[in-house]
């Protein structure tokens, strides 16, 4: 697990997340910690080593 750090579409604060680096691909929604809206993540790793980080709002 590693802590990376990104703004949310909604709010444009910075959050930080726990992330695990031993899954290459993931996707998954998470609700803001400041303002509650939920955000779809997809952090792309490679050997360990964080090489794209998709952030996206989701349209309600």
């Amino acid at each position: 697990m590693e802590e990376h750090f990104f703004q949310c579409p909604y709010c444009w604060e910075t959050i930080s997340m726990l992330m695990d680096t031993s899954v290459t691909n993931q996707t998954y929604i998470e609700d803001c910690e400041i303002c509650c809206n939920p955000i779809e993540i997809n952090p792309i790793f490679e050997n360990g080593v964080l090489i794209a980080l998709n952030i996206n709002s989701i349209d309600q």
